[in-house]
C-alpha cells in the first residue's frame, strides 16, 4: 500500500504544533542577528547607514530597520549556509566502497520506496560507520540521503522501513527547514555547551594533588585563573545565551522529536509490516554501539537520535525519546 494513500493529512492539531514550533526555531537566526544589529541602530540612531537609514525605508525608525535587517540576514543567511555545512560534512565522511551491483540496488531501492511516498528519489551516499542511522537534508543543492552501511544490513522490513521513515521527512519539508536552520541551531549548541563546560569547571589540582605536592616539597604556582571565575563566565554566558536557547529548546522538542514521531505515524499506517519493521529499526539503532561514530552536525536530520548525554541536555532534548518512539510503534494503537 502506497504511502501516499495511507497515511492521512496531519489534523489540526499537529499543523498547529508545526507552526509553532517552525516559528520558534525561526527564531534562532533572527535573534542571533539582531544581537549585533540592534545595538548598532540604537547607538547610531539616525545617522545609521545603509539598511539601518530611516530614509532607507521611508522613515521607519533605525531599531525597527535593524529588525527587519535581522530578518533578512538572520533567516536569509542561515538557509544559505546550511546546505553548504551539511555538504561539507558529508564530503568528510568515510563513503562506502560498493560494487556496482549493491550500489544500484541501494540507489534502486530508494528510489522505488520514494515513489511509493510521493517526492523524488534524492542523491545516495553510503557511509561506512558502525551507527545504524540515516539522515535526509534537503535545500537548494538538492535533496540528499546519507545511510551507514550498518543500517544497510538490517532485515530487509527494518531497513526499508527506515528509509522509508527518512523520505517521510522529505515529503512534509521538515528536511528542508531543519536544514536551512541548522547553522544557527548548531551555533546556539556550540556556545551552550562551553558555557555548561566552564559552569562545571574545576580546579585542575585536588586537594589530594596538593598534599601529595607538600609531601615531596613541590608545590607547583597557583591557578592562573581561580575556578569561580570560570563559573561566573559560564553562568553569564548562559544568561546571554538564554533568550535564544530557549525558542531553539522549543523548536527542538516539537519540531525535530515531534517531526520524527510524525513520520514514525505515517510508516505505521502504512502496514503491519512496515509498522514493526520501524520499531525493530529504532530498538537496533537505539541501542546498538556505534553511536559516537554518527557525525553530530547530521543528529537533527536523523532517523534516530545519536545526541550524548551533555548534548541533549543542552539541546533540550528527551533522553528517552527513542524509547517512547517504541513504545507507541510497539502498543498497536493509532500514532
Amino acid at each position: 500500500m502506497s504511502e501516499s494513500r495511507a497515511a492521512d493529512g496531519p489534523t489540526g492539531r499537529v499543523r498547529l504544533r508545526r507552526a509553532v514550533a517552525a516559528t520558534a526555531l525561526a527564531t534562532v537566526p533572527v535573534l542571533i542577528a539582531a544581537a549585533p544589529l540592534v545595538p548598532l541602530a540604537a547607538l547610531l540612531g539616525p545617522a545609521g547607514l545603509g539598511v539601518l537609514n530611516p530614509g532607507a525605508l521611508g522613515g521607519v525608525p533605525p531599531v525597527v530597520a535593524a529588525l527587519i535587517a535581522a530578518v533578512v540576514v538572520g533567516l536569509g543567511g542561515s538557509a544559505l549556509v546550511g546546505p553548504i555545512l551539511v555538504d561539507r560534512q558529508i564530503a568528510r565522511l568515510s563513503e562506502a566502497e560498493l560494487e556496482n551491483r549493491p550500489a544500484d540496488f541501494v540507489a534502486d531501492r530508494v528510489e522505488t520506496i520514494a515513489a511509493d511516498v510521493g517526492v523524488d528519489a534524492p542523491a545516495v551516499t553510503v557511509v561506512r560507520a558502525d551507527a545504524a542511522n540515516v539522515a535526509v537534508t534537503d535545500g537548494y543543492r538538492g535533496s540528499r540521503l546519507v545511510v551507514s552501511t550498518r543500517l544497510l544490513r538490517l532485515p530487509a522490513a527494518d531497513r526499508d522501513a527506515a528509509l522509508r521513515h527518512a523520505l517521510v521527512r522529505l515529503r512534509t519539508r521538515e528536511a528542508a527547514v531543519t536544514t536551512a536552520l541548522l547553522p544557527a541551531l548548531a551555533l546556539v549548541e556550540t556556545v551552550a555547551l562551553l558555557a555548561t563546560l566552564l559552569v562545571g569547571r574545576r580546579p585542575e589540582r585536588t586537594a589530594a594533588d596538593r598534599r601529595v605536592n607538600r609531601i615531596h616539597g613541590y608545590e607547583p604556582e597557583r591557578n592562573r585563573i581561580p575556578p569561580q571565575a570560570y563559573t561566573v563566565g559560564g553562568v553569564l554566558l548562559w544568561l546571554l545565551l538564554l533568550p535564544v536557547w530557549v525558542p531553539a529548546v522549543i523548536g527542538e522538542r516539537l519540531y525535530v522529536g515531534g517531526g520524527r514521531r510524525d513520520a514514525d505515524a505515517a510508516v505505521a499506517r502504512c502496514g503491519s509490516d512496515e509498522r514493526d519493521g520501524l520499531g525493530n529499526a529504532v530498538s537496533f539503532a537505539g541501542e546498538a554501539v556505534g553511536a559516537a561514530d554518527w557525525p553530530p552536525l547530521l543528529d537533527r536530520l536523523s532517523f534516530v537520535s545519536m545526541a550524548d548525554a551533555e548534548t541533549g541536555r543542552v539541546r533540550g532534548a528527551s533522553r528517552q525519546e527513542a524509547r517512547f518512539r517504541l513504545a507507541l510503534l510497539r502498543s498497536k494503537r493509532s500514532l
